[in-house]
């Protein structure tokens, strides 16, 4: 009954091929959130193979609903002396873009090429919720019990931007009160080299059009004399920021970067691998290096932009010009300040024509735990004593997650590990995930849920911690 004999049981359920068999089963399931036919198949996941799962490990299970949302729960109560931990992932996948796979591969088949397993959610997330699951039962089976308190949540519309979380959170305050959420999302900042982060960007989507007239009307009659509303919008998008993308609407960005997270991004460096798309050194905020543009600053996109008719243009002067843009931001920026800012901005610059609005109303809130906080030193001693490796600490996720629901509504510290890589195409066809990150996933957990357990050593630091 030792911390070696957990880490090589998880590391045999991966080996003799269950890990696998259990994944490809759950990947096979079209959770698709985005997809209203596909309802029914979010509550199949949570009742055919979550709730099985727990159940098997003496969790005490429960479905919640909230806004229509079904949302899955579980708890082990051991000890209430020992710290509580609550875990988290998502069930639902954004859409699987069947066509758009490589030939060969399917979003709803685990298909394993070149060391790497395919499948939409393999990434994105129920392959890291699974990494976590089966750490959790080789702890169990190896020492009899846990030794300490287990939550676990899982919801089924965080592509959809976690619609009815805020508000299940308020209502079951009590019900998911712990000491820590260590959960797995999210890619590491290298395939190579285990990562924590604590919090993530925040993200705002928003539309921009021109309604200039009621039709279409030929260019060659009628150009020069109508305004183009295609013409306006792109220079209005074109003020948001400089032609190397520093953002120019000072509202949207931090005053600063705290020496802090400077200090732990020194010793991160984000690099181009064989398969991701070269950086542009010189994009973004000047004087930045790249783990600081895009785990401490801010970055403004262009999603689409749409004026006439794409797929068969025609000589017309389009009436309307659309676009759906987006702000990813840190903490430091009041994301209620957004939009009214943008609106100034773009009055200021002679652009009243332009309307704006809010594309949803679910926002994703910055967040960012202390990198000095205990438990960030102690999760990275654990994984490094189990890996032989240093982890990477990135204050902040650069895309979006509901952190702030755990960091501030439950108020409790967040610690992410996650079990994926940059280039995991998650969000696109041909998702997938390196097998050596699973089996390295699957140990280091079992390591961290081990130590957690240990009646020495990190009770006594939760002690002083919560006092």
């Amino acid at each position: 009954m030792t911390r070696e004999a957990a880490i090589a049981r998880s590391e045999a359920y991966f080996d003799s091929g269950a890990f696998r068999e259990d994944l490809a089963r759950r990947i096979s399931m079209p959770t698709e959130s985005q997809n209203p036919d596909r309802e029914h198949v979010l509550v199949d996941y949570i009742e055919a193979e979550i709730r099985p799962a727990f159940e098997a490990l003496g969790f005490a299970c429960r479905t919640l609903n909230q806004n229509g949302w079904p949302f899955f729960f579980a708890e082990r109560t051991e000890d209430a002396a020992r710290p509580t931990v609550l875990g988290y992932g998502h069930g639902d996948v954004i859409r699987g873009l069947d066509d758009e796979w490589d030939e060969g591969l399917s979003p709803w088949r685990l298909t394993e090429r070149d060391n790497r397993w395919y499948g939409r959610g393999v990434a994105d997330n129920k392959g890291q919720h699974s990494i976590n699951v089966g750490a959790l039962r080789a702890v169990i089976e190896t020492r009899g019990r846990l030794g300490f308190n287990a939550k676990y949540l899982i919801e089924m519309g965080e592509e959809r931007v976690s619609p009815g979380l805020r508000e299940l959170a308020n209502t079951h305050k009590e019900l998911f009160r712990s000491d820590v959420l260590i959960a797995s999302d999210g890619p590491r900042l290298s395939a190579e080299r285990p990562t924590v982060f604590l919090g993530s960007r925040g993200s705002i989507s928003f539309d921009i059009w021109i309604d200039a007239r009621k039709g279409g009307h030929h260019s060659g009659n009628w150009g020069g004399l109508l305004s183009d509303p295609a013409i306006q919008l792109a220079h209005a998008i074109a003020s948001i920021t400089e032609p190397t993308g520093k953002i120019r609407i000072p509202e949207w960005l931090p005053t600063s970067i705290p020496d802090d997270v400077r200090r732990v991004l020194a010793d991160c460096e984000v690099e181009s691998g064989t398969e991701e798309p070269k950086i542009d050194p010189d994009w973004g905020e000047p004087g930045l290096t790249s783990a600081e543009k895009v785990f401490a600053w801010c970055s403004f996109s262009v999603l689409a932009f749409e004026a006439g008719n794409p797929r068969t243009p025609v000589g017309a002067i389009p009436p309307r010009a659309w676009s759906r843009c987006q702000l990813r931001f840190v903490t430091g920026v009041d994301v209620q300040d957004v939009l009214p800012a943008l609106r100034r901005h773009l009055d200021r610059g002679g652009f009243s024509t332009v309307r704006i609005a809010k594309a949803r109303d679910e926002v994703f809130h910055a967040t960012r735990l202390d990198p000095k906080h205990p438990w960030v030193s102690w999760v990275v001693d654990s994984i490094a004593r189990t890996t032989g490796k240093k982890p990477a600490i990135l204050p902040s996720l650069g895309g979006s997650l509901p952190n702030d629901i755990f960091s501030e509504v439950l108020e409790m510290p967040t610690i992410w590990v996650p079990h994926s890589y940059p280039g995991c195409s998650q969000h696109a066809p041909n998702e997938h995930l390196p097998v050596a990150i699973a089996r390295e996933g699957l140990g280091l957990m079992a390591g961290l849920y081990w130590d957690l357990g240990e009646p020495n050593g990190q009770l006594a630091q939760y002690a002083v911690w919560k006092t």
